[in-house]
C-alpha cells in the first residue's frame, strides 16, 4: 500500500486535474491499511519464543481439531463498555442429537460455571460451549436453549444442559450494566467457524486482565506424531488471572518488576476458563484427567490459582474408533499441557492497551520482554 501511494503521488503530480478527486480515497485507504497492520500482532513463535517439544497444527489453535467451530462477538464502545462472548461447538451439526464426550475438571471453583453437575454425571456435551462475563451467564444460557430448541429434530426436548464459563471483566467493563443481549450470544453461535483464528482484545477477552496486563483470547494446538496416533489436540483460553508471569520458563514478572506480592501488583485474583478439544477417542474419565493437566500448564505461566480465580477446564472428543487404554493418555497429557500454556502467552501477546475512563491496563511491553527472553537463551532463530 505504501508502495501505491507513492506511485499515486508521483501520477497525481503530472496529472493534478485528471486525479485531485482520488485524493480523499487514497488518503482513507492508505491510514486504514497502516492502522490494520498495527493492530495485526505478531504471535509468540514469530519472535522466536519456543513452547515445547510437539508440533503445532497448521494454524496452530483449536480449530486444528476437525469439526471444530469457534465464533466471537464483541462489544467494545472505546469507553466504559468492553466485553463479548466466544462459542466453542465441537462440529456444526446438532449438538443434542449427536452429543460428544466431556469432563469438565475445577482447579479452583470460585466461579459461576453453569452445567457441571450434568457433564460430571452423564459423561457429554449437548450444546455449544459459551464464554462471557460473570453476569451474564444466564443470558448465554437463554440464548443456548433458545439455539437448541428452535433446531430441526428438537421440537419435543424439554431439557437441556446449557454450558457457560465466564471471567470476571469488571475491572475493564461495566459489568453490572449487563450489556449483552441474547442476540449477541445466538450470533456467535452462528457465526462460529474453522478458519478465522482471532486473539486478544475480542469476545470473552475483550475486557480481561492477565498478570496485569491485558489479557484475552488465546488459542494453541499440538499435533501427535502418527506413531503416537497422529491425534491433534487444541486449546483455546480466556485469560483473566494473575500470579508471576512466565513466558517459556523465563521470570518474565520479576524481571518487570510486576509480580504477585510484589508492591506493583498485589492482588492475583481472577479466573481461566480454559477448553480443550481433541480428535483423539478418549471417553469422560479419560477426558477429566486430559483437564486436569490443562491447570498444568497455567501453572507453566505463572498462575496460582489464587483463592479468588475461578480455574476451570472443559475438555471435549470428536474422535471415533475404540477408545484409547490409560497407557496412550499420556503423549495427550503433555500435548494439553503445551498447547494450555501457549494459549495463555498467546492471548497476551495479542491484546492491546485498553482504558475504562481514567483506568487504564496496559499491553505487555514485548520489547522488553524479547531481550530478555534473549538474556536467558529462550530466543531462537525465526524460521522463514
Amino acid at each position: 500500500m505504501v508502495y501505491f501511494t507513492l506511485c499515486f503521488l508521483i501520477l497525481f503530480r503530472s496529472n493534478r486535474n485528471k486525479w485531485s478527486g482520488w485524493i480523499p480515497l487514497i488518503i482513507l485507504l492508505s491510514f486504514t491499511f497502516i492502522k490494520k497492520m498495527d493492530a495485526q500482532k505478531l504471535r509468540p513463535r514469530e519472535y522466536g519464543i519456543p513452547f515445547g517439544i510437539l508440533p503445532t497444527g497448521d494454524k496452530n489453535a483449536i480449530q486444528d481439531v476437525q469439526g471444530v467451530l469457534v465464533g466471537h462477538v464483541t462489544l467494545d464502545n472505546g469507553n466504559q463498555i468492553h466485553t463479548g462472548v466466544t462459542s466453542i461447538l465441537p462440529h456444526g451439526r446438532n449438538l443434542f442429537k449427536e452429543k460428544v464426550p466431556a469432563a469438565i475438571y475445577i482447579g479452583n471453583g470460585f466461579g459461576k460455571l453453569a452445567g457441571f453437575s450434568q457433564v460430571k454425571e452423564l459423561g457429554n456435551l449437548e450444546t455449544p460451549i459459551l464464554l462471557t462475563n460473570t453476569l451474564q451467564v444466564s443470558t448465554a444460557m437463554e440464548a443456548i436453549i433458545t439455539h437448541t430448541i428452535s433446531q430441526n429434530e428438537n421440537e419435543k426436548i424439554g431439557s437441556v444442559n446449557a454450558v457457560v464459563g465466564e471471567t470476571n471483566d469488571g475491572a475493564l467493563n461495566d459489568i453490572r450494566g449487563r450489556h449483552l443481549q441474547v442476540s449477541h450470544f445466538l450470533e456467535a453461535i452462528k457465526i462460529a467457524d474453522d478458519k478465522t483464528i482471532l486473539e486478544g482484545n475480542i469476545g470473552a477477552g475483550t475486557g480481561t486482565v492477565c498478570f496485569g496486563y491485558k489479557g484475552g483470547i488465546g488459542t494453541s494446538s499440538r499435533k501427535l506424531p502418527q506413531s503416537l496416533g497422529g491425534y491433534t489436540v487444541g486449546v483455546i483460553t480466556q485469560t483473566n488471572f494473575g500470579g508471576v508471569l512466565t513466558i517459556s520458563g523465563v521470570p518474565i514478572g520479576q524481571e518487570l518488576g510486576k509480580y504477585y506480592l510484589h508492591e506493583a501488583l498485589a492482588k492475583s485474583d481472577g479466573s481461566c476458563m480454559i477448553v480443550v478439544a481433541t480428535d483423539a477417542p478418549v471417553e469422560a474419565r479419560n477426558l477429566e484427567r486430559l483437564a486436569k493437566r490443562a491447570l498444568f500448564g497455567l501453572a507453566r505461566t505463572g498462575g496460582i490459582a489464587s483463592n479468588g480465580s475461578g480455574d476451570y477446564a472443559i475438555a471435549f472428543s470428536t474422535g471415533k474408533g475404540p477408545l484409547l487404554d490409560n497407557e496412550a493418555m499420556s503423549p495427550l497429557f503433555l500435548a494439553v499441557i503445551e498447547a494450555t500454556e501457549e494459549s495463555i502467552i498467546n492471548s497476551i501477546f495479542a491484546a492491546s492497551t485498553m482504558k475504562n475512563g481514567d483506568k487504564m491496563i496496559p499491553e505487555l511491553p514485548i520489547q522488553e520482554v524479547l531481550p530478555l527472553m534473549k538474556k536467558y537463551n529462550r530466543l531462537q532463530p525465526v524460521k522463514k
